[in-house]
C-alpha cells in the first residue's frame, strides 16, 4: 500500500530537482552564460511546445509561438529573479504569446490541417488516462472541454506543473484550478467509456 505514495513522492522530489536546475540555468543565463542560455532552452523547448498546442495552435503556429516565448523570455531575462520557478516563468510568458497571437489573427480566416493537427498530437499524447492506447485522440476531446478546463489540465497532467504553479500561470486561485482538472478528467474519462463502448458496434459494422 505504500509503493503508490513512494513512487509519488519520488517523481515530485525529482520534478523539483528538475525545476530547480531549470532555474539555476536561467538566472546563470541572465548573467550572460551562454551555454546556460541553451540548456535552459533544451529543457523547455517541448513544454512550452506542448502547452502552446493544447491552448489551440495549429502545428505549423505551434512552431512560431514557441520560438516568440523564447526569445521573449530570453529579452526579458534581466527581469528573473528566481521568485518563481523558471518554467513557471516561461509558461506564463507562454500564454501571453498565444493570446496575442489569437489577438492578431481575431480577424483573419484560420487554416489548419486537421490531419497533421491530429497526427502530431497523438504523437505526444498522454498515456496516464485509461483508452488512450485504442486510438482516441486526445487532440480531440480537450478541443471539447471549455477553454478554462483545457489549459488547468494541459499544464497539470500534460505539462507537469504542480497545481500552485498552474494557478500562477493562469492567474487564478489554486483552488479553481483543481475544480477545473477535477471536471475536465471526468469529462474525458466520460467520453473514453462512450468512446470504447462504441468502437466494438463501429468495428463489427
Amino acid at each position: 500500500m505504500l509503493t503508490p505514495v513512494l513512487s509519488s513522492t519520488r517523481e515530485d522530489s525529482q520534478e523539483e530537482s528538475r525545476d530547480a536546475s531549470i532555474t539555476a540555468w536561467a538566472l546563470a543565463a541572465r548573467g550572460g552564460d551562454p551555454d546556460a542560455v541553451d540548456l535552459f532552452v533544451r529543457a523547455l523547448h517541448r513544454d512550452v511546445r506542448r502547452y502552446v498546442t493544447f491552448l489551440g495552435a495549429d502545428p505549423q503556429s505551434a512552431d512560431d509561438l514557441t520560438q516568440d516565448t523564447f526569445l521573449r523570455a530570453l529579452g526579458s531575462l534581466h527581469r528573473f529573479e528566481g521568485r518563481s520557478s523558471a518554467r513557471t516563468w516561461l509558461l506564463s510568458i507562454a500564454r501571453r504569446a498565444v493570446i496575442d497571437s489569437f489577438r492578431y489573427n481575431s480577424s483573419r480566416p484560420r487554416l489548419s490541417d486537421t490531419d497533421d493537427w491530429q497526427s502530431a498530437v497523438e504523437h505526444t499524447q498522454s498515456r496516464d488516462l485509461p483508452g488512450f492506447d485504442d486510438g482516441v485522440a486526445l487532440a480531440e476531446l480537450l478541443d471539447a472541454l471549455p477553454d478554462d478546463r483545457r489549459e488547468a489540465f494541459v499544464l497539470t497532467q500534460l505539462v507537469g506543473l504542480p497545481y500552485a504553479e498552474a494557478a500562477d500561470v493562469s492567474d487564478c486561485p489554486v483552488g479553481t484550478v483543481r475544480s477545473r482538472v477535477a471536471r475536465a478528467r471526468t469529462s474525458l474519462i466520460e467520453w473514453l467509456t462512450e468512446a470504447e463502448r462504441c468502437t466494438p458496434v463501429a468495428a463489427a459494422a
